[in-house]
């Protein structure tokens, strides 16, 4: 007799790819990425309006030549701050998509799918329009957005102790639709300067990076990485059903307050610095699965410093498409996005949604 039981919509962690994931392949994996974040980090340090060459930048970093005080100024006061906090954004808001589509067991979810960014865009919104600076200001009231937020949300989605994820998801999309409501109130009753400042941030603006905001980051988005990579192994049962999860001893619920608590804060702080950049937690997660498979003691690490590389290269991108003007990087993560999105939904859909 054919076997009911609901199946998981995301392909499940199959036992021959548990086989070969080892250690010592997660090692191998993280080196290679790793290389290729700083292959990636230093062809955009290159780039810019001012042409300052690969040769250049490595010549001086062996100390075999000098460097002037304007290339200087250039690459370390303005360059490495911002491909920096890409990398730093860009790893948070995949890691953010890996852990979502596991506990939502969704395939489009990503870390907007909560209303976070929204509620960051509300706070950073009121900051730009008080006039409040972009190195503390707009980034404390942006923080505070997203943190309340996430407190909503899970407040509403909260019942006898646990947390629904169909509710999690209706909430999220319910707050987004208010939020982005009052979003468009603030911008149309703006009508100075402070407009171009809130619709650039809105689609994502790393041209205000600080070394500051990455030394506030860091340690947050390092520790809750850590922790959720040792639940990895609990992410691979919880895909194949949460009552099979249960019955291996996994404690789910405890393991979603975790999870969501964890990940709403990094992604407020990420946010809360460099604005909405949106499709970065669709895209790196679906793609890095695809190569390596859906073993989330690989996926989790390679997603998150894919995220990096991805951000990298977009903002690269965004910077000099239209040198010297420059676009928000979210209209370019959009461009990229939107169609692979098309095409996970039309090559994919039909393995993601069976039952």
């Amino acid at each position: 007799m054919k076997d009911n039981k609901e199946q998981s919509i995301l392909p499940h962690p199959a036992k021959r790819e548990r086989q070969w994931i080892t250690p010592l392949k997660v090692v191998y994996t993280v080196l290679l990425l790793t290389v290729m974040l700083v292959i990636i980090a230093l062809i955009s340090l290159s780039l810019g309006p001012a042409k300052i060459s690969l040769k250049d930048i490595f010549t001086w970093l062996i100390g075999y030549n000098t460097i002037d005080q304007t290339a200087w100024m250039i690459l370390f006061k303005i360059r490495l701050p911002r491909i920096l906090l890409a990398g730093l954004v860009g790893f948070t808001l995949s890691l953010g998509g890996v852990v979502f589509q596991a506990l939502l067991r969704n395939p489009l979810a990503e870390p907007f799918i909560l209303g976070i960014s929204s509620g960051a865009a509300v706070g950073a919104i009121i900051g730009i329009f008080f006039g409040l600076g972009f190195t503390f200001g707009v980034p404390l009231l942006s923080f505070m957005g997203a943190l309340f937020t996430v407190l909503l949300v899970m407040g509403i989605s909260s019942r006898h102790g646990g947390l629904e994820s169909s509710t999690l998801l209706l909430t999220g999309v319910i707050i987004n639709a208010f939020f982005t409501a009052v979003i468009m109130f603030f911008i149309a009753t703006t009508s100075d300067s402070r407009l171009h400042s809130m619709l650039f941030w809105l689609y994502g603006d790393l041209s205000q990076s600080k070394y500051v905001q990455l030394s506030i980051g860091l340690p947050f988005i390092l520790i809750v990485s850590g922790i959720i990579y040792i639940f990895s192994r609990h992410f691979n049962l919880i895909v194949g059903g949460e009552e099979s999860a249960l019955q291996m001893g996994v404690e789910v619920e405890l393991l979603k307050w975790i999870s969501f608590l964890g990940i709403s804060l990094i992604i407020g702080i990420a946010v809360s610095f460099s604005g909405i950049i949106g499709f970065v937690g669709l895209i790196v997660p679906h793609l890095m699965r695809m190569i390596l498979g859906s073993d989330h003691r690989l996926l989790i690490p390679a997603s998150s410093l894919g995220g990096a590389i991805f951000l990298i290269a977009a903002d690269t991108l965004a910077r000099t498409i239209i040198s010297p003007s420059e676009l928000p990087v979210g209209v370019i993560t959009a461009f990229l996005g939107a169609p692979f999105f098309i095409y996970l939904l039309k090559s994919r859909g039909s393995q993601w949604t069976r039952t």
